[in-house]
């Protein structure tokens, strides 16, 4: 069993991981750890439990609604000849789903300031 640290709004969390799944945690660290500095940027610092929280509520519904989104085996596009193309496809719907979250952020911010 391996051992990595991840860092979240500067806490270190030692997290255990399968052998050869050290990478692939520490770039979901590095994920989580860019939804809290959005956040805690929006809102300023606040207590670590409901920073956590938000950002798990802020992926959980960016997970939802791109399962509501996600197209039928028969609408998936077919692979295209070059990676390069792929990976284009990739960035663009990447930075939609950025942009996406940055206004849910907005949108949490400025209801919790008002409460």
């Amino acid at each position: 069993m391996a051992q990595v640290v991840i860092t979240i709004n500067r806490r270190e969390y030692a997290i255990s991981c399968e052998n050869g799944e050290e990478l692939h945690i520490m770039k979901l660290g590095r994920l989580l750890d860019d939804r809290a500095k959005s956040l805690t940027s929006a809102l300023g610092q606040i207590n670590e439990n409901q920073l956590l929280a938000m950002v798990g509520l802020l992926i959980a519904d960016e997970l939802t609604e791109l399962k509501k989104a996600a197209p039928t085996p028969a609408a998936t596009p077919a692979i295209t000849d070059t990676p390069t193309q792929d990976l284009a496809a990739l960035d663009a719907e990447l930075a939609e789903n950025i942009e996406s979250l940055t206004k849910t952020i907005k949108s949490v911010a400025s209801k919790m300031k008002s409460v």
